[in-house]
């Protein structure tokens, strides 16, 4: 079998300008690696996923495999995702989550389906150039919505790489998904109107994935996906 585009080409220019979202914690402690999160497979050569119509634009795993163990969360309660060992690139960050059907095991949930809804997008500073906030950062902090029902859920992260995405399949995105058990929520359930899955929620064409930020610099972003729901 051939290697992947993203495999090659991390290879190519090497492993320092590229990296892996290993793990969360809450408040000011910290976590080992893969331990709430589920091991990604660029673990070892902190590769990118370029095709947003493979299955691994969900949780960058081409074969499933549970997280160490999941991390228990109050709704309403800031998190911490980290980056190894920094975002290298210029793009957004995004974050997801998706509730685990009552009755499924967290640890073998897959996550397909239209579950996945936006609870955070990062939007640039304009200018000269585009800037993101998340370039050269190693820590995220997320906030899970008070509001949302009590329950397993995946927390997707994702930054999207834009330096080079003015080709189409160009844009890489870095991703992997914590596994979360959030107590003392609301009742709120997010309307169909806030759910997408992955892969489905975006296309290559999206304007904020097929991007030349570089020239002419562009004085507006789309984030790609649905609209971030809020309490």
């Amino acid at each position: 079998m051939l290697p992947s585009v993203s495999l090659l080409l991390a290879a190519a220019v090497g492993t320092s300008a590229h990296y892996t979202f290993p793990k969360v914690w809450v408040n000011s402690g910290t976590t080992a690696d893969w331990q709430y999160v589920r091991k990604a497979d660029n673990w070892q050569n902190n590769g990118f996923v370029d095709n947003v119509n493979s299955n691994q634009i969900r949780c960058f795993q081409s074969s499933h495999s549970p997280a160490q163990s999941t991390l228990s969360v109050a709704a309403g309660t800031t998190i911490t995702y980290g980056a190894a060992p920094n975002v290298y690139h210029p793009g957004p960050m995004q974050f997801y989550l998706a509730r685990v059907p009552d009755g499924q095991d967290i640890n073998s949930w897959t996550g397909e389906g239209a579950v996945w809804f936006k609870i955070y997008h990062e939007q640039p500073t304009f200018g000269s150039q585009l800037t993101w906030a998340s370039n050269g950062k190693s820590s995220f902090p997320v906030k899970i919505p008070s509001c949302i029902k009590s329950g397993n859920y995946l927390l997707r992260a994702e930054h999207i790489g834009l330096h080079v995405a003015q080709s189409s399949g160009a844009a890489q995105f870095y991703i992997s998904c914590a596994q979360l058990s959030v107590t003392g929520g609301g009742s709120t359930e997010p309307g169909s109107n806030y759910k997408v899955s992955f892969p489905g929620a975006y296309k290559a064409s999206d304007p904020g994935i097929l991007i030349n930020i570089n020239y002419p610099v562009p004085t507006s972003y789309k984030n790609p996906g649905p609209s971030v729901f809020t309490c």
